[in-house]
């Protein structure tokens, strides 16, 4: 394997300084996978609304795949401008009440994943993180009309209790979040996931009800002050319009209300959360029933 340091540059002179040891260590990286754009607009709210330098940036051009996921550009009536190239790097953040933190947040390799793997875990042997908290979100038959549920996982056992019963063995396609998650563990580093369970039926809009969710077991996982205001604004706007569709299309109605029903009878029959594993497959439409609805309605206007 090539050397996996080569695929990034770091402000060294930062990296290494002692304050950056043993802080928590964030990671939201976006993906098409990424549902309701919860990870990657988790990395976004942090940088936008809390000061924050750049310490390591990696190599997209050796990390992209530009054929699968292309650049955007803008075209400006007569010329193209401002090319959007993706980005990944590692920040050192200060929170709401200036307690710092790193953030590793981009967008996610397409190659080399086992490369840059070992690449990031010779930066975190080098800064020490106290803990690495590791956000993702993917659809599962659940109404936006409930509160968003998160699969929490990871070694550290007392920041997981308790907030998903949901405990399942089973074989899915891995993320480079999932995979890092192993090798921190194996290399004695505490972590903490939380996958949040996004509508299935929406779950390829960006939904900032789902990175207020992330944001706010971050927060108290790490003991963070993360900003939040404008993300429950967002979300009371974004649910209002997905209301507004709802009511104009009876049978997908049906289906949410359909969906409302077994998460409150899940909810009344758990003394923790929803678990997932006794959801009624029968009366939950699938993803691509509803996708089929919403595009039926779309074209009837």
């Amino acid at each position: 394997m090539l050397n996996p340091e080569d695929l990034y540059l770091a402000n060294t002179k930062i990296l290494d300084d002692p304050r950056m040891h043993g802080l928590t260590l964030v990671i939201a990286l976006s993906s098409p996978q990424d549902a309701g754009s919860t990870a990657g607009q988790l990395g976004q709210v942090l940088l936008s609304e809390l000061k924050n330098i750049e310490i390591v940036e990696f190599d997209s051009d050796q990390l992209h795949n530009y054929r699968a996921r292309r650049p955007y550009i803008r075209y400006e009536k007569d010329h193209f401008e401002t090319p959007q190239y993706p980005q990944l790097k590692l920040y050192a953040v200060e929170d709401s009440l200036d307690k710092p933190f790193l953030l590793l947040t981009g967008a996610e390799p397409d190659l080399q994943w086992q490369r840059f793997e070992k690449a990031v875990l010779t930066i975190a042997q080098r800064v020490k993180p106290s803990l690495v908290v590791l956000v993702s979100a993917f659809p599962m038959p659940v109404p936006h009309t409930r509160p968003f549920p998160i699969t929490a996982h990871g070694s550290r056992k007392d920041l997981i209790h308790g907030i998903s019963p949901w405990k399942p063995s089973a074989d899915v396609h891995a993320t480079v979040t999932n995979l890092l998650e192993v090798l921190f563990t194996e290399n004695g580093i505490d972590t903490v996931g939380f996958g949040v369970n996004i509508p299935q039926y929406i779950s390829e809009a960006d939904l900032p009800q789902g990175t207020l969710t992330a944001l706010e077991h971050v927060g108290m996982a790490a003991h963070l002050s993360l900003p939040t205001e404008n993300l429950r604004e967002a979300a009371r706007h974004v649910h209002s319009q997905i209301n507004d569709q709802v009511k104009q299309n009876p049978e997908i109605g049906r289906m949410i209300t359909a969906m409302e029903e077994n998460y409150d009878e899940n909810f009344r029959t758990s003394d923790i959360a929803i678990p997932l594993s006794r959801r009624d497959a029968h009366n939950v439409p699938s993803r691509d029933e509803i996708g089929a609805l919403f595009e039926r309605f779309l074209d009837e206007q």
